[in-house]
């Protein structure tokens, strides 16, 4: 007899419908599966028998023939290992299948017993929006399927739970939805721009950088507060939308980075990767194509500390995501695209060892030792990062002092006004959500100055010898500052502070 059933396979960030076939025939005892499985798959044969011996059913000593549809697309992971044993028992009439809309995942344990499987959110997702009105899942990933809302979510400890479930006969309620309790958590931070003294113009220039979505480099000896500043952006960045928190979550799940029992990330991540890391790591790679931290960043901040440490190769491969706001990454079987809209904070020295400029410390390094290490940045990745500002050592009168600095809270509400004139702005246009986000056709519309910031932006040029990007970066600069102002053109003042955020002259040598 054959059985159908139905499963989910992910490709990069998106999911689709896989049919799983089971036939047995009279036959010499055989075990095989087709349509294109990987090494995971194809173990589920010794883990399926295991589980339904243990579960008090019978195998069957006969031909097993397990197909996957499509058969031409590559299907990786153990999530089908639940689909197989309910269809192989199925074919044996020893499972009668009455719910014929439901998808079925799952990995399972030699016992019986179901173990929870990567990526089951944008599995959810892609079954809510198929012909499908339920889903069978491992009973620790019910609570994150269910943030796929309008689709019954079914939780199943164990092979038995499961068949009782599709046969009709559930012993458990579909998996409530609570998404509101989740975003409640939104303003718990326990990081606040309070604990930073002094740094007036760096967090100034962060204040610009989260209002309008640009990315940014501090330069800075050290121990002068850019990471404690980096860490304390999030803090202050609006709060994530549900389709924001969707997607944010389906990439963590993705890559199993989701947090232990948090089914919906509701804050923007900050993600601070070490600087010997790989391309795969940082872009995304593998075999089978995993994001990498530049996607685990996605709606959030990638923060980049002592920026020139890192591989030149591995750096330059940011360009195009700071471009495009995805990654595409090409293997022979296949190419995937994973999203990469994000912020990008870094960090850096002056120098090798860090006291250039510095008035108190003497600067040991000679210098063509401090060009080689500025060099190590590319003008084409320095050109695609909008505010660069020095952060200077900090003075003991602003460290000692006990006067309050402005709040996490307080500098949000101004991020929000100025986001809120943007959204406004850009109703309609599709994807672009930030003045970070305009192209060259935008920038002409919407920033608009008043007489004589021509000849400002001009000796900027000439005198700065920018390209045609950095031009274009300071104008959008501009249009947040006059934003943060609730400004409708942008002034000479405006103009001024957005060409001091691209001048390192004098500070990394």
């Amino acid at each position: 007899m054959l059985a159908r059933l139905a499963g989910i396979a992910l490709q990069g960030i998106d999911a689709y419908e896989v049919v799983i076939e089971a036939d047995i025939t009279e036959a010499l005892p055989s075990f095989t599966i087709v349509g294109l499985p990987d090494g995971a798959v194809k173990e589920s044969r010794e883990r399926v028998m295991s589980a339904i011996k243990n579960s008090s059913f019978e195998f069957p000593m006969r031909k097993i023939t397990i197909n996957m549809a499509p058969a031409d697309i590559r299907k990786e992971g153990s999530a089908y290992d639940l689909p197989i044993a309910l269809g192989i028992l199925a074919s044996t009439h020893q499972v009668k299948i009455s719910n014929k809309d439901v998808c079925v995942i799952g990995e399972l344990a030699l016992d019986g017993s179901l173990r929870p499987v990567k990526g089951i959110l944008p599995m959810a997702l892609s079954a809510r929006n198929g012909k499908f009105s339920a889903m069978i899942v491992p009973h620790e990933n019910a609570d994150e399927a269910s943030m796929a809302q309008g689709l019954n979510i079914y939780p199943a400890k164990t092979l038995k739970d499961a068949i009782n479930i599709i046969e009709g006969n559930p012993s458990v309620e579909p998996q409530p939805c609570n998404i509101e309790k989740y975003f409640e958590k939104f303003n718990d931070y326990s990081l606040d721009f309070s604990d930073v003294k002094g740094q007036t113009i760096a967090k100034r220039a962060i204040l610009t950088a989260a209002a309008g979505g640009h990315n940014m480099m501090m330069i800075g000896p050290p121990g002068s507060g850019k990471t404690m500043i980096a860490k304390r952006i999030p803090s202050i960045l609006p709060p994530l939308s549900l389709d924001e928190a969707l997607e944010t979550t389906a990439i963590h799940s993705i890559a199993g980075k989701l947090p232990h029992k948090l089914p919906l990330i509701t804050t923007r991540p900050f993600r601070s990767p070490h600087h010997n890391i790989s391309d795969a790591g940082l872009i995304g790679g593998g075999s089978y194509p995993r994001p990498g931290e530049i996607s685990l960043s996605h709606h959030g901040v990638l923060f980049l500390d002592e920026l020139p440490e890192f591989d030149k190769k591995v750096l330059e491969n940011l360009r195009q995501p700071l471009e495009n706001k995805n990654v595409v990454i090409s293997r022979a079987a296949q190419s995937l695209a994973f999203p990469a809209d994000f912020m990008l904070i870094a960090a850096m020295n002056p120098c090798p060892c860090g006291f250039f400029g510095d008035d108190k410390r003497p600067c040991t390094c000679s210098p063509q030792k401090i060009q080689n290490y500025v060099s190590r940045l590319s003008g084409p990745l320095l050109d695609r990062i909008d505010i660069q500002v020095r952060v200077a050592a900090l003075p003991f009168d602003d460290l000692a002092t006990k006067k309050g600095s402005e709040t996490s809270s307080e500098m949000r509400e101004k991020v929000l006004q100025a986001r809120e004139i943007q959204q406004k702005r850009f109703a309609g246009r599709k994807g672009i959500y930030n003045n970070a986000n305009m192209t060259e056709k935008d920038v002409s519309e919407f920033c608009l100055m008043e007489h004589g910031c021509n000849e400002i932006l001009k000796k900027a040029v000439e005198k700065m010898n920018l390209s045609a990007r950095a031009y274009h970066r300071i104008l959008k600069v501009a249009r947040t500052i006059a934003d943060l102002k609730g400004k409708e053109l942008i002034s000479k003042s405006e103009i001024a502070e957005a060409v001091q955020y691209r001048d390192l002259s004098g500070q990394a040598g």
